[in-house]
């Protein structure tokens, strides 16, 4: 019989890097509130993690705050140390963490300055901790790790900033197939290929983005962080057990042949 979504993840540890709010923070307390112990990342406003701490706590969990730019491969391998160091284990760890260049500090960048600050965080700190902990996973009982990625890396978009997301997000969803494999079958490794989700840039977008992103998903709608979450979710626990090496799209179901005509 399968387990309540309330005890899925019951004794688990689960790191969310990137967690202090938005996708991550949704990841982290649908991850609590399946029974996971969870570590909460930030890569800078340690005040917002803890209110994520606070609200996983709330769930009745256990959390650790963990504060450090991942672009940097010192704070990558403390974060590594810590997570582990906390409940002597990991068995959940989720790569969400990623440089926002469309709301954050980094928009005012030139392409070339976006395109190392993505790569730094969104590929090689991705890469560092998902190798790192998948080889530390393997040497206790398992666990499973679950990449982030975008749904149009693989059709590709015009423009500057879906360059930017389909090579640094293409790189990831490559590199989640080869690593499921270096590590089967001890450790799971699957990837979420993420449409159009309402975060911060959804909330302001302009009517054209917002009649964009309903016209091309069959549900008709954005995406919330909520629903990565659930996704999320079942793909980090037992209920998946069958699946390793997969990116998974989440998109509401992409509609194909519906950009507007130049």
């Amino acid at each position: 019989m399968a387990s309540p979504p309330s005890q899925l993840l019951s004794g688990r540890v689960a790191v969310v890097t990137g967690s202090s709010r938005g996708i991550g923070r949704a990841i982290a307390l649908e991850l609590a509130a399946a029974g996971a112990d969870v570590v909460v990342h930030a890569g800078h406003d340690g005040p917002t993690a803890l209110k994520t701490a606070q609200a996983v706590r709330d769930l009745g969990r256990k959390v650790e705050t963990i504060v450090g730019d991942l672009g940097d491969d010192r704070t990558q391998d403390g974060l590594l140390q810590q997570a582990w160091g906390w409940q002597d284990r990991v068995d959940i760890w989720v790569n969400n963490a990623g440089v926002d260049i469309l709301t954050g500090d980094a928009r005012q960048g030139t392409f070339e300055e976006k395109l190392n600050a993505l790569w730094k965080v969104d590929v090689c700190a991705t890469i560092r901790l998902a190798r790192a902990a998948g080889r530390r996973m393997a040497e206790q009982d398992g666990g499973v790790i679950l990449n982030i990625g975008w749904d149009g890396a693989e059709r590709g978009m015009a423009g500057d900033t879906a360059e930017l997301f389909a090579a640094a997000k293409g790189a990831v969803m490559a590199f989640t197939r080869s690593l499921a494999q270096s590590l089967a079958p001890t450790v799971r490794v699957n990837c979420l290929a993420l449409g159009w989700i309402k975060t911060g840039w959804g909330e302001q977008a302009s009517e054209e983005w917002q009649e964009r992103a309903r016209r091309e998903s069959l549900a008709q709608r954005w995406g919330m962080p909520e629903d990565v979450a659930r996704a999320a979710r079942f793909l980090v626990s037992p209920d998946s057990a069958f699946i390793s090496g997969q990116v998974v799209h989440l998109n509401g179901g992409f509609k194909a042949g519906c950009e507007p005509e130049s």
